[in-house]
């Protein structure tokens, strides 16, 4: 019974709080309460997320959902294998799907890049009329 009227309580002051602190924040409206027998469920209505909040004293605390909890973690380590991934790539070789050469690809390259300009100086060396002095 004590645990209906704190929820009351906390309903009743909350359009107050709100009034109060509408200049203060944007999320006003973004959650909505509903009653329930261990304490009350808050959903937020903007990601879906329910949570059952519990009164105890003066202080009210909220918990993800047991199976909104599950997905929340298998989530995290859905991407924390992903970040893992994604950072092993970046400090190694580009993967060759994105079509970039490997470092040996590109010496080669340089190699064939420099002897090519090599030949060309000398060429251009060559043909340069002798200096008439």
């Amino acid at each position: 019974m004590r645990l209906i009227s704190a929820v009351c309580l906390m309903l009743a002051a909350a359009p107050a709080f709100a009034a109060e602190s509408a200049d203060l924040s944007t999320e006003n409206g973004r959650y909505a309460m509903t009653p329930a027998p261990e304490g009350f469920l808050r959903l937020d209505t903007r990601t879906g997320a329910v949570s059952l909040c519990t009164v105890s004293g003066a202080a009210a605390s909220c918990r993800a959902a047991a199976e909104e909890r599950k997905a929340l973690e298998e989530e995290l380590d859905r991407l924390t294998q992903e970040n893992a991934r994604l950072k092993q790539q970046a400090s190694g070789q580009p993967p060759s799907k994105y079509g970039l050469p490997k470092d040996e690809d590109i010496d080669r390259a340089m190699g064939f890049a420099e002897r090519f300009m090599k030949r060309m100086m000398k060429i251009l060396r060559e043909d340069q009329p002798a200096d008439k002095g």
